[in-house]
């Protein structure tokens, strides 16, 4: 696994969750905010940790922001930090920079000043809790764009014991397999004759409304 240099700023719920995260994965993360308390709770769980407050360009340059491959801003309720943040960075030539936004107003600012990846975490988990009540059998999803995802889908129980070729899954449910999850194992790129077994997770790929048909059948 080839190790990256990520800088988490804000560290509240949301950054304190992606740094813990990254860190824990190997990869080489600093922590910045400008709450001192915060900053010394995120040394148990980053690379390192700073005070500054990245509305300065003269902080952000004084922390070596340059040498990080991808940055990633957290802060909280703050938007015009958010965003006056964003801007800095990619005028300082950071390549991508992932902001979370706490509203559409917000994420159209910082797509406008140049952010890479908006995310809305609040949205995003609503989204998240509906599908997985309107699908049960849907464990997680990664949305590719407004009509496709990448679902995490429990088998029916009446397929189990036959393989893919028999189960024609792509032809019958217009989405396809790319990868099974076997008790904490995965099978990338199953072949036609692979067998699933009972309990097996499906890693789907398809339009969202196919993947929503699949996840529901009994």
């Amino acid at each position: 696994m080839t190790i990256k240099q990520y800088a988490v700023i804000g560290l509240g719920r949301f950054g304190t969750s992606v740094a813990r995260r990254l860190h824990e994965a190997g990869q080489e993360v600093l922590g910045i905010d400008v709450n001192e308390e915060r900053v010394e709770d995120a040394e148990f769980f980053v690379t390192h940790a700073v005070v500054a407050d990245t509305t300065e360009e003269k902080a952000l340059t004084s922390i070596g922001i340059t040498n990080f491959d991808c940055v990633i801003v957290a802060i909280g309720n703050d938007m015009q930090s958010s965003i006056l943040t964003v801007s800095l960075l990619k005028e300082l030539g950071i390549k991508k920079v992932i902001a979370k936004a706490l509203g559409k107003r917000h994420g159209q600012v910082l797509d406008k000043v140049g952010a890479d990846w908006i995310i809305y975490p609040e949205r995003d988990m609503g989204e998240r809790v509906a599908n997985q009540l309107l699908s049960p059998n849907m464990l997680n999803y990664i949305e590719l764009s407004k009509e496709y995802s990448v679902e995490e889908i429990m088998i029916p129980s009446k397929m189990a014991g036959k393989n893919l070729r028999d189960l024609d899954i792509r032809a019958k449910y217009n989405v396809s397999a790319i990868a099974i999850v076997r008790k904490g194992t995965i099978i990338i790129s199953p072949s036609p004759e692979q067998i699933i077994e009972e309990e097996d997770l499906l890693v789907m790929i398809g339009h969202k409304s196919d993947l929503a048909l699949f996840a529901n059948i009994e």
